[in-house]
Parts: structure tokens; sequence; C-alpha cells
């Protein structure tokens, strides 16, 4: 049978999903049976914003084990795998009871009895169950929540780390962390209309050092917003960020430059910017406008208005720009913008066919990889390597509700991609993933590659 993929254990090189039997592995001799799922469950467990969501777990007939917890947005694409909530009293209509049904009494059943490493055909299976184009039978938080579980199970068994079942030795890329530490749009109660003010710390030679960088930003922003904002602009949104009050994008960005110096660090060097304007949703379908510092603009005033940012301030990539629907003003800004990183995040929604279409006509190049967007790990791998083969950059990227799941730090380094997005470095949901990060590094040790500003520097 063709294998799927390749994956190296222990320097023998294995197809991931059918290996022969047994296999010798160092001082371990594995049978395919030990892959064999044995038990599937579902449960559902509360989110870092209080709300209840899908949480799946598989065991493997060797005793492998494993569990994941699916996240959930604020700020969502139209075209994003739905995420199935039960509507009616409990949780204000947010529970997920029938999700959790939908994995004990629907997918188990399917699953039980399969290799845990034929995770493509059992993504299939959990698609071909759901039968619907968004997931929305089965729900994408129910199929993903297994998806998920299915490769850490099949890891385990082999008693490896995630990153290195699904990347191979071949993974060693530790990734550059964007830090949203000041907040607007959806994720605060201020007027800023950009959702995401990011600083990455480019100047390291770690991503431990990298991450002491971020903090010490972090403490001297939270610092300086005490001394000109007073206390209450120092609390923390769902991401870690603050959310002072400020109207304009200048002034969010002025606080990241003045925190970079008084960290001791020097902007454009060191550390460097980056947005994530969502810009959908300040965008006005009526009139075609975007109203953002308190101002109406057309599509042409509103990427002159990037531009200047760019000219003024040391950003390095632009997440959003434009809505969601607007290829063509991606494009622009692709072209007018060189040397920028242009993110489709609601323009793509880790879609195959939308990205697709964003190669084709060199709208962004860099797409945001957000796994609940898709609702299953094939797909979102799908969308990965298809956007590194046309010279996309991706960043694996977390959600505002988050659980303490470190997935998506094991993607990162498993895909190579150089860069991930989960937050300032607070709140223990956001701290999971930069501390699994940091395990990673260590155990990755002499091989950990931290690519720094130079994953910034492609020529698109």
């Amino acid at each position: 049978m063709t294998s799927v993929g390749l994956y190296y254990v222990n320097g023998l090189e294995v197809s991931a999903f059918l290996p022969p039997s047994p296999l010798p592995y160092g001082d371990n001799v594995y049978y395919e049976g030990d892959f064999t799922i044995v038990s599937v469950r579902g449960r559902w467990i509360l989110d870092s914003r209080g709300n209840p969501t899908v949480e799946a777990e598989i065991v493997t007939a060797a005793g492998g084990f494993g569990v994941a917890a699916v996240p959930a947005g604020a700020s969502k694409g139209t075209y994003e795998a739905l995420e199935l909530r039960d509507g009616d009293k409990r949780f204000h209509g947010k529970g997920v009871e029938k999700a959790v049904r939908n994995i004990n009494e629907i997918i188990a059943k399917e699953l039980i009895g399969l290799d845990c490493r034929r995770q493509r055909e059992i993504d299939r299976i959990m698609i071909s169950l759901d039968g619907t184009p968004n997931k929305s039978r089965l729900g994408a938080n129910a199929i993903l929540a297994v998806s998920l579980a299915v490769a850490k199970a099949a890891a385990d068994t082999y008693g490896l780390p995630l990153f290195a079942y699904l990347g191979g030795s071949m993974a060693r890329v530790m990734p550059v962390p964007l830090m949203n530490i000041i907040n607007g749009g959806k994720h605060a109660g201020n007027k800023l209309r950009i959702q995401e003010f990011m600083i990455a710390p480019v100047g390291a030679n770690s991503f431990g050092e990298a991450l002491r960088i971020g903090c010490e930003v972090y403490h001297s922003l939270k610092q300086y917003l005490a001394e000109k904002y007073g206390k209450q602009a120092i609390n923390v949104g769902d991401e870690g960020g603050f959310a002072p009050p400020m109207e304009q994008s200048r002034q969010a960005l002025d606080a990241l430059m003045e925190a970079i110096r008084r960290a001791g660090y020097e902007p454009g060097r060191d550390v460097v910017l980056a947005l994530d304007a969502a810009a959908t949703d300040f965008y006005d379908p009526k009139t075609g406008t975007y109203e953002v510092d308190g101002r109406r603009l057309t599509r042409e005033e509103l990427l002159n208005y990037y531009a200047e940012l760019v000219e003024e301030y040391p950003i390095v990539s632009i997440e959003d720009p434009f809505q969601e629907e607007d290829f063509d003003a991606f494009k622009l800004i692709t072209e007018k913008l060189k040397g920028i990183q242009i993110v489709g995040d609601d323009l793509f929604v880790t879609n195959v066919e939308r990205l697709s279409k964003g190669i084709e006509m060199g709208a962004a190049n860099a797409l945001l990889l957000k796994v609940n967007q898709i609702g299953t790990l094939s797909e979102a791998m799908d969308a990965a390597f298809k956007a590194s083969r046309n010279g996309y950059n991706v960043i694996v990227s977390h959600r505002s509700g988050e659980t303490e799941d470190v997935t998506i730090a094991h993607l990162a380094v498993a895909l190579n991609c150089g860069q991930i997005k989960t937050g300032a470095p607070a709140r223990g949901e956001r701290t999971a993933k930069y501390n699994e990060l940091l395990r990673i590094e260590e155990y990755l040790g002499d091989e950990a590659v931290y690519p720094g500003e130079k994953v910034f520097k492609r020529k698109w």
C-alpha cells in the first residue's frame, strides 16, 4: 500500500501510516497492532473565556494516549468551518453537548479498530461522516479535537514528541513569536480599530532569548501605560495584551517603540513590529469604506495609510489589511509594499481552495494557519505545504479563546515555518505554548535553529 508520508524514528525512515510489523526502534519493538485505536472519548471543558469547548482523547492498544482541546475565535472569517454549538439556554447557547455526543456516538464507532497513524484516512472518514462543506453536521470542533488527538496518540505510542512525529528528523526551526501586546478592535473596548499591535524579537540568537526580550518589552510597556494612562490601562485582554484608552493607531505604535527602548533594545534591529488589522471588522459594505483613526477611507486611501505606517515604523508584517472578499486589494498591497509580509487570515481561512486563488492572483504572501478554521490536521498541513511550495510564509496561530493545549507549539516546529502567534507572555493558556517551545528547544539542543529577522527577508 502506498504510504501517505515518511517519518524518521531513531534514524530509521518509516512510513507514516503503515510501517511493516514488527519495527525495531532502539531498544523497542513496535507491532502494527500497537497503533490500533481502542478508545475514543469526547467531553466538554472550559476555554480561557469561560465558554465550553470540545476535548477528545484517543487510546491505542499499546497504551498510547492523545488528548486535544479545540480553541475558539472572537474575530472569525465567514468561510471558516463551523463550530457546532447547542443554541439552548445552557452557557447562553454556547454549550457543546451536541459536538461531544457526535464524538461519542458517531465518530467513535467508525474509528475504533483503525491504525492511528492513518491520519489522512481518519480525517477523510470524519469529513465523509459529516457530509457538509463546512463540517456543520458533526461540528468542526468535534472533528478537529479527534483529529489532533489521533496524531498525539500515534506520537505517544512511538514515544516521540508530537513535533518529531509530524515533522521528522528535519523539524528543528524554532518560531519567531509575534506577540500581541496592545489590543484594539474586537479584542478591546477602546477606539483602536486595528485589532493587534505586535512585537517580534528578531535580534535574539535562540527562542529562549527571544521570549526573554519579549517579556522585558511587555513589562516595560505595562510600566509606560500605567504612567501615561493610569492603572486602568494595564488590565489584560483575552490574549494577554493591554487595551489602553487610545484612539489612534500611531499612539499604540509609539507606545511599542517607547517600551522597546525602555527595555534596552533598538526598534528595527532587536525588535520589529507587526499588525493584525482584521479590516473586515471596520469595513462598511454599504459605502465600501473603512473607518480607522476617526476617518472613513477608501480602499486606495487605506493602502496609502498602511504605506505611511510602514515608512514611519519598523513594521514587517500586516495581517488582513483589507476585508475578506477583496483579493484584488490584497494583490495591490502585496505589490506596493515590497518586502513586507502580507498575511491572509480571514482571506484564506486555512483553506486550500481560497489559498490557491490568492497564489494565482499574487494576493498576500503569507498564510495564517489556524487548525480550527479548516477542522482537521491533514487539511491544515495541506494548506501549509501548499503555501510553502509557492513561496508563501506560514504563521501558526492561536485563537482568542484558548485552552492549555500546546499542539500549535509542536505544529510550528514540525512545519519549520519560523513564526507563531500565541498572544502576550501572560495568561496561562498563552504561556503554556511558550513554555512548551522552551522545552522543545531544550530537547533539540544544538540542532535547534532560531531564524530571527531572516524569516521576514524573503524575496516575494
